[in-house]
């Protein structure tokens, strides 16, 4: 498995499944691409999602007519109840060149990991399906640890305009964003005052 960000901006992602476990899969989708969730019954938590719904009873539908719903799909998510029907469309999946991911049965070629996100960041954590409770205890972890990164990857990014103005060697530019990053006070001042932070980090690390 390699990790990537995709940008998914107009792509069509089918979710097959609207019970509780489609309805995770279609919010992590909903966002970005263009979410369509089949499914013979939907459950109240995929309402308010921006995604367009398709009432078929999957259990019946022979493989062709699994290939005519995949046209034009870039992802599809297998998110029912049976195992045995996930995997079909998988199979399916993997003749017609649709990237698949499988919530229950044997895996498909995409992970979908558990997310740290900021609005400046993006971290993606997976432990291969074999133990979602540590994707989420690090992904809890991390939110709590590094609940002000945000706010570092802003004073980091000005730090960076900053030295370029006035430190021509890139080696001692790199020592010195590192040094604040090692930098416990600002850390700590960050998570109250950004221009205190700020100001610190130019006392004790530029004008050292």
């Amino acid at each position: 498995m390699i990790p990537l960000m995709l940008d998914l901006t107009g792509r069509r992602v089918l979710i097959f499944g609207g019970g509780d476990v489609g309805a995770r899969k279609a919010a992590y989708f909903e966002h970005e691409a263009e979410v369509t969730v089949i499914s013979r019954s939907f459950s109240p938590a995929l309402d308010g999602l921006a995604i367009r719904r398709q009432e078929a009873d999957l259990s019946t539908l022979p493989d062709e007519a699994l290939r005519g719903l995949l046209q034009g799909a870039f992802l599809a998510v297998a998110a029912t109840p049976d195992t045995g029907l996930n995997d079909r469309i998988g199979r399916v999946c993997a003749g017609s060149g649709v990237l698949f991911n499988n919530a229950a049965g044997e895996p498909g070629d995409v992970i979908i990991p558990s997310v740290v996100r900021g609005s400046r960041y993006l971290v993606a954590i997976s432990t291969h399906g074999k133990s979602p409770a540590v994707s989420r205890y690090l992904r809890m972890r991390l939110e709590t640890e590094y609940a002000d990164l945000d706010r570092m990857i802003d004073l980091q990014d000005e730090m960076r305009s900053m030295l370029r103005e006035v430190e021509p060697v890139q080696a001692e530019r790199s020592r010195i964003l590192w040094s604040i990053l090692r930098d416990e006070e600002v850390w700590g001042a960050l998570a109250s005052d950004y221009e205190r932070a700020r100001a610190m980090a130019i006392e004790r690390h530029l004008h050292a």
